[in-house]
Formats: structure tokens, sequence, C-alpha cells
């Protein structure tokens, strides 16, 4: 089974970074949503450093920017207070322009991964207002959805061809491909791959709305690996749906014998907790017992203060779920 952080500040020294491999992480996930493979080339150092020394070959994925819509750059982190009102567009919160025209009246936005959420009560010439009716601090580049939204954005974007273009000096092994909508999605990033010089490096078809869901039977065959991505597929359907999605995923996979991984919020209370919830390391257990051949922590090692020790318990759980299975 691969068992994988994320690089980013809260895991950025080799030391660390050591500490995780020795217990017994496999590999990490690098997110090119804010920024790039040469940028994060002191990074990438102290992972080839740290493996190094534990004798690893570490398995490193890079996660695509892809058909993922975000906001732009704000000047500073902007509060947003419930029953408020904000301006996307114009003045106000930068949007992509390919979402303008679906913001309506009365279309729910979600942000940061559906932490926050709006409703859109006034179209404006290069934009809208909107309610806020779920609340909270919002930071630059954070995600943007429209749900039910009829909005095709490019599947391989520039940024992506740039990054697959220092993909394997860089020792990429795997590419997450980010809000698959359909087999050509995977056929366009194949061929990106190809005239990169990358056709070695794996493919990973993250599902994460309901186009990959709808169409995941014509997806299995065209990817290395699919990902349950919880995150934004939690903003997809109603919350209380995903876990019986994340069932049928799994089921389809297993029957299909094409392997599976398991991501987000997996041990979520550990960015600020030592110790995981209950029910998160239950989460983890059950995601080994319904067959997932690699599991993931994000936002824990990423940015938490404790990713030793999110490693610690990621691992020793799965340990326990092969263990219960025989």
């Amino acid at each position: 089974m691969e068992l994988y952080g994320t690089l980013g500040p809260g895991c950025a020294d080799a030391d660390t970074l050591e500490a995780m491999f020795a217990e017994g992480m496999t590999g990490v996930r690098l997110n090119l949503s804010h920024t790039t493979l040469r940028a994060s080339a002191p990074l990438l150092e102290a992972l080839h450093t740290a493996a190094a020394r534990q004798g690893v070959a570490p398995k490193l994925l890079i996660d695509m920017q892809g058909p993922e819509l975000r906001i732009g750059a704000l000047a500073a982190p902007v509060m947003l207070t419930d029953g408020g009102t904000v301006t996307l567009g114009g003045e106000g919160i930068p949007v992509p322009a390919v979402v303008l025209p679906a913001l309506v009246p009365g279309r729910q936005v979600l942000l940061d991964d559906g932490k926050l959420l709006l409703e859109v009560t006034e179209a404006l010439p290069g934009g809208a207002r909107a309610r806020i009716v779920r609340g909270g601090v919002l930071q630059s580049r954070k995600s943007i959805a429209l749900p039910g939204a009829d909005i095709h954005p490019p599947a391989v974007t520039e940024a992506d061809r740039k990054n697959l273009h220092d993909a394997a000096a860089c020792g990429v092994t795997g590419v997450m491909q980010p809000f698959v909508r359909g087999r050509e999605d995977l056929q366009a990033v194949r061929t990106a791959l190809d005239e990169a010089g990358c056709s070695h490096v794996r493919l990973f078809a993250k599902i994460e709305n309901a186009e990959g869901v709808e169409r995941l039977p014509q997806l299995l065959d065209a990817a290395d690996e699919i990902v349950i991505a919880r995150g934004d597929l939690g903003n997809a359907v109603p919350l209380w749906q995903l876990p019986a999605v994340q069932k049928r995923i799994a089921a389809a996979c297993r029957d299909a014998d094409r392997p599976f991984m398991v991501v987000t919020q997996m041990l979520a209370s550990m960015e600020h907790s030592p110790v995981p919830t209950r029910a998160e390391v239950s989460d983890v257990f059950n995601a080994v017992l319904d067959g997932a051949s690699s599991l993931m922590v994000t936002g824990e090692t990423a940015v938490g203060q404790y990713p030793v020790q999110v490693i610690r318990y990621l691992v020793r759980t799965a340990a326990q779920a092969m263990t219960y299975m025989g």
C-alpha cells in the first residue's frame, strides 16, 4: 500500500521529511495550483535529501491545475460575514472569466472547497453581487465552484504543460488530474505527457464532480489509478450522500481491478492536534478494508503542526487494517 503526505510549509525541511519517511510514508503530493515545479526546487531538494537518508525511492505526485477553477490574487484576506454582500468580478473578488456567464441570480457559489457559500442576487456588467450564506475568511487562489453550471475550461492548461516539461528532471512518478469530466480529459493528459517525454509517468484520475462519477465506467481503463477526492466531491453531492458515493466508486474499482486512492480530511483534526479523532482513524481503517491501494493526507502535513505524528497514525492504522483482513 502507498501512503502519501503532501508537501508544504509544515514539512519543508529535510529533517521533518526524513522522520516522515522513517514512519513509513512512501510518497508525497505536490499541489501545483499555487506554484510550479521550478519554484518548488528547494522543497524538492529537501524531499530527495530526506529520502536518500532513509534509503527510499519516493513516489512524487504532482496535482495539476487542470480544469479546476480558482479565484485570483487578493490584496489581503477578505472576511465574509454571514448575511452580508460581496461583489464577484470587476472591483470585487477576482473570478475566472469563464464563470461570469453563470453568475445569474439564484446561483450558488462555493469557495475554498465549499467552506464558504454565496448566492448570487444580482448580475452586474462583468460580475455579480452575492449574499453571503456561509461566511469566513477568504484567501487568495482558493477554489470556486458553481454547482449545476455548464462550465468547461480546458483539461490541460499552459501552466500544466510547463510543469510536465520539468516533470522527469524533478523525479515525478505520477500526475493527478483534477475534476476529470470524461475519458477525453485523460486522453488530453496522456498526450501532454507523451509530448513532454513522460510516457512512463502514472496518471491518477481525481473523481470530484458529478460528471466524473457519472462517467466512471469509461475512466477505469483510461487511468492508472482512480482517486476518490472527497473534498470537492463533497460539494458536488449532498454531504450525507458522500459515503455512499465513495463506496460505489470503490466497488466499481474493485470490480474492474483498478487501483484506487482515498484522500481528503482523513486526519484533518491533526492539523492542530497531535492525536486524531476516533472517527478519523475509523475512516482510515475502513478505506483500507474497502480495498484502497493508496491513502493520502493533504493539509495535515502541508500546513499542519504535527506532520510526523500524522504519518505515524496513518501508517499504523493502515497496517492494523491490513492485519485485520488477514
